[in-house]
């Protein structure tokens, strides 16, 4: 179904200005519409036409400088053919939102791109993350994430209620690869890493989270000496990759990127051990898995 043949809406002569910031999910709405202008092979005027708005406000709204309102981006989605109605919703919901959130108080004490993951984070349908030397943030006790984020009270408070995605109310699907270097490293001291210890052990009961650990006796290489994040969007299109570097954490939004990354993510998951055993199953002393590793880890802290 499209509505090419329908009188665009005439474009208003004045805008509401030009957005000074623009946030993650503001450019990657616009990364996607350019993707689906180019998959059609049109020029920025030749859409411009189809959805009553000029070239170079085609370009604004690409770039995330400029916002569209839902009547307008179903003239774009069906001008580009995109047809499948999960994607659309997904576009949809991402033009509305006002991006405001319980993080919008933080955003004179975090960085951008911290307020952008948490907004991420909020509307994603499921969690995948890769650590190597740290436990994942989400799954942080306050006093271990206060060594690392060096005591800066509005930061962990903000890593703390990042987590809240994880609670039993909200019950966000979250799987977690984490190396066993992450669990050996005594942050803090024996005291704190072994409450940490414990924290995973009872978070890896609940059944939406899933924790693996890559041991060091793992006899293949991981290829994976980055920390990253996936984010599952509404549409498999809309998954987002967080990299987690030193000189900043880039989004990844890009089709080759998204598939690259669950292949590794996957990858992963086949080189760890085995998840904790179900309710209904006892750990078995034969058969080496994620909870039987913490376990010994925790005794060895406790014996320090």
């Amino acid at each position: 179904m499209t509505t090419q043949s329908a009188e665009p809406p005439r474009e208003k002569s004045t805008h509401m200005g030009f957005r000074t910031a623009i946030s993650e999910r503001q450019r990657r709405l616009g990364d996607e519409l350019r993707r689906l202008r180019n998959s059609a092979g049109m020029s920025l005027p030749e859409l411009g036409e189809l959805i009553g708005m000029k070239g170079p406000a085609v370009s604004h709204t690409e770039s995330g400088r400029l916002g569209i309102n839902p009547e307008r981006l179903t003239l774009w989605l069906d001008a580009c053919h995109a047809n499948d109605p999960e994607y659309r919703e997904g576009l949809l919901a991402i033009s509305q939102s006002n991006g405001k959130g319980w993080w919008t108080e933080y955003r004179h004490h975090v960085p951008t791109s911290a307020l952008d993951l948490a907004e991420l984070e909020h509307s994603a349908t499921r969690l995948d993350t890769y650590e190597t030397l740290l436990i994942p943030g989400l799954l942080q006790t306050k006093a271990y994430s206060e060594i690392i984020l060096d005591y800066s009270e509005k930061t962990v408070g903000f890593r703390q209620e990042r987590q809240r995605i994880l609670s039993t109310e909200n019950k966000t699907p979250f799987h977690a690869v984490i190396h066993e270097a992450a669990l050996r490293t005594m942050y803090g001291g024996p005291t704190i890493m072994r409450d940490q210890l414990n924290h995973l052990i009872e978070v890896s009961r609940l059944p939406h989270i899933t924790i693996q650990i890559l041991p060091f006796d793992c006899t293949v290489f991981a290829s994976a000496d980055t920390p990253f994040m996936l984010l599952h969007g509404q549409h498999s299109k809309l998954d987002t990759v967080l990299m987690e570097q030193p000189q900043g954490s880039p989004f990844l939004g890009e089709p080759e990127a998204l598939a690259s990354f669950r292949r590794q993510f996957e990858r992963l998951k086949g080189m760890a051990l085995p998840p904790m055993p179900d309710s209904a199953s006892e750990p078995s002393p034969t058969h080496r898995d994620s909870w039987g590793l913490l376990q010994h880890i925790r005794y060895a802290v406790q014996g320090r």
